[in-house]
């Protein structure tokens, strides 16, 4: 019998424990299922809990581990997925009621490691419609409550709303999000979870329905550093179905997640950009950079050769990608879509060749430009957002929260989200690790450093 709450432990101790028969697979799912029939109701953070299935793929795995088959270290363990993620037979909505009757004809490619490693899946989580909003706002499906605050509807973040939710609320485990401006890194920030966006190219998006064929990344939503690491693993690798995989091969991120970050070169944001954050936020990110530079970390300051608020700027590679895709739905004024999601969409229409080949070109040169300007810096630390979750009644859909996120899409980058302290009414706040494109080991390597001094990513809602 184990001594592990399988609701409040981490993917890696429940995968221990499965492994070591301490805990079955049955026992993991059924608590599980249970929380989401006593917290869902008011949470929201699923458009579909596969309970019939997910039994039975728990029974499954227990007589395969207990008769000495299991397929690898995760077999048995629970798992969500962004209902972006097709799963053959399946409802994907992507966040639209337009779609309520899109029912799969294949199961993405990320779906299929995860399941073909023995992961259960208990169901599909909320999205921002079409994933084109970092609030977690959903005008007609709803927007999944944020379980920091009891009282209050607050910003879950977004687009990866529902993964967020369901994590951080230990309805599971882990999951799977999107991540094209931030909407991996933003439920993380605004959920108190651990998130990592990965750089394109190294986990596949086929049988995702896109947002930004040139920006999607699917990346895991966790409650740990080691949790996304064993996650980014597990879905990591190249695709024949996905060009942008090509010649990118797994990363293994263990043989230098707990190095430390002694020697390591972090760079501080500019001064500039501390204008508009939040003072708690800003408190705890300056803490952070304390805490690291007392393990043996140098932090250095930079000039960037541009503002974050100029990466906002640039829309037209999603917005045109987003026209492209969805289009035709949006112009149908009987369509119902969102009226911020469908405004986003129908901007790309305006979006001509010259000006997206232009931004192409632009974004190439930025590209250069930071390379540059971070040469001989391990990563650079931000805040994951301006602030903490705000109140759902005062949501500007105007004003997106990807100001310090957007830029790693659009300079294909990695990064990695994670709490690092809390407000004075209990809301979590963040800490962004942005590394260069396929250096995810070093983002996890100094989350863990981070995490392994802290314990922010251990307390849990207060639900």
């Amino acid at each position: 019998m184990s001594d592990i709450d399988p609701v409040h432990a981490s993917a890696a101790e429940l995968a221990r424990a499965i492994q070591g028969r301490t805990l079955s697979p049955v026992e993991a799912v059924d608590a599980l299922l249970g929380r989401i029939d006593r917290l869902e109701p008011k949470l929201q953070a699923f458009t579909e809990v596969f309970a019939a299935d997910a039994r039975l793929a728990a029974e499954g795995a227990d007589r395969a581990i207990r008769s000495g088959h299991a397929v690898g270290p995760l077999h048995g363990v629970p798992v969500v997925l962004k209902d972006l993620i097709d799963l053959e037979g399946r409802i994907t909505m992507g966040g639209s009621a337009a779609h309520r009757a899109r029912r799969a004809e294949r199961t993405a490619t990320i779906a299929k490691r995860l399941i073909g490693q023995g992961m259960i899946v208990l169901g599909k989580t909320h999205t921002v419609e079409f994933a084109y909003g970092g609030w977690g706002t959903n005008q007609h499906l709803g927007t999944p409550w944020n379980p920091w605050d009891t009282e209050t509807p607050r910003t879950p973040g977004g687009s990866s709303s529902g993964t967020g939710v369901s994590v951080a609320a230990r309805m599971a485990p882990w999951g799977i999000g999107t991540d094209t401006g931030g909407s991996v890194r933003l439920p993380a920030a605004f959920c108190g979870l651990t998130g990592l966006k990965v750089t394109v190219g190294r986990v596949s998006t086929w049988g995702i329905v896109p947002l930004s064929m040139t920006l999607d990344t699917p990346g895991p939503l966790a409650r740990t550093v080691e949790d996304a690491a064993l996650l980014y693993e597990a879905i990591s690798g190249p695709d024949p179905r996905d060009p942008t995989t090509r010649g990118i091969q797994p990363e293994a991120p263990w043989s230098t997640l707990n190095r430390g970050v002694r020697g390591l070169r972090l760079g501080r944001m500019p001064a500039s950009e501390r204008d508009g954050v939040a003072p708690d936020m800003l408190a705890a990110y300056d803490a952070a950079l304390d805490l690291l530079a007392g393990q043996g970390a140098e932090i250095v300051d930079i000039d960037l050769p541009f503002r974050f608020s100029d990466c906002m700027a640039l829309t037209e590679i999603t917005n045109a990608e987003a026209y492209f895709v969805n289009g035709s739905l949006a112009e149908d004024p009987s369509a119902q879509l969102g009226d911020a999601v469908r405004g986003r969409i129908l901007a790309g229409a305006t979006v001509t060749a010259q000006a997206y080949l232009g931004t192409l070109h632009r974004r190439a040169a930025m590209k250069e430009q930071y390379a540059a300007a971070l040469e001989g810096i391990d990563a650079l630390l931000t805040p994951t957002t301006e602030s903490a979750a705000v109140a759902l009644a005062a949501v500007d859909e105007a004003h997106l929260p990807s100001r310090f996120t957007r830029f790693g899409n659009l300079l294909d980058l990695c990064a990695l989200a994670l709490p690092n302290g809390f407000t004075g009414s209990g809301l979590p706040l963040s800490l962004q690790i942005v590394c260069r494109g396929y250096e995810e080991a070093t983002a996890l390597r100094i989350g863990q450093a981070y995490q392994r001094a802290t314990d922010w990513h251990l307390r849990r809602p207060p639900m």
